[in-house]
């Protein structure tokens, strides 16, 4: 990856919708060399996926988990992952193993999560944390 390729990521991470000919323009070069570039990046994974931030009225939260030490926390991320509320998982460093963003309908949809998580057997803690406002 080179400048070019991080400054389409920063267009593309602001708005994924952008059009290649808005992102060239941006970037100072050709549509062509910003398709054939996000089609690379797709390729080789450096772009996971494009995604939607909305505006639903949801709850958002971070829900952070503490694994057990003996618990491969990627298997734990991974089954994580597959919820229906979750937008992200991240493993991180730190007091904490896995770090969930959730979008739910309401209250009772984060608490169903947290129940969720505390039922795992491998889970030894959970903390959450209401997102208030989100910007980029």
């Amino acid at each position: 990856m080179d400048e070019l390729d991080r400054e389409i990521l920063d267009v593309l991470r602001h708005d994924a919708r952008t059009p290649y000919t808005e992102i060239a323009e941006q970037v100072e070069t050709s549509e062509g060399t910003v398709r054939n570039r996000v089609e690379r990046m797709n390729e080789t994974g450096v772009i996971e996926r494009f995604t939607v931030a909305t505006r639903t009225g949801n709850i958002k939260a971070m829900i952070e988990v503490g694994v057990d030490v003996a618990v491969d926390t990627t298997e734990v991320a991974a089954r994580m992952a597959e919820w229906d509320e979750v937008d992200f998982v991240w493993q991180v460093s730190g007091e904490e193993d896995v770090v969930l963003v959730i979008d739910a309908a309401d209250t009772r949809g984060v608490n169903d999560l947290i129940t969720q998580a505390r039922d795992m057997d491998e889970i030894v803690s959970t903390k959450t944390r209401l997102i208030l406002d989100e910007r980029r």
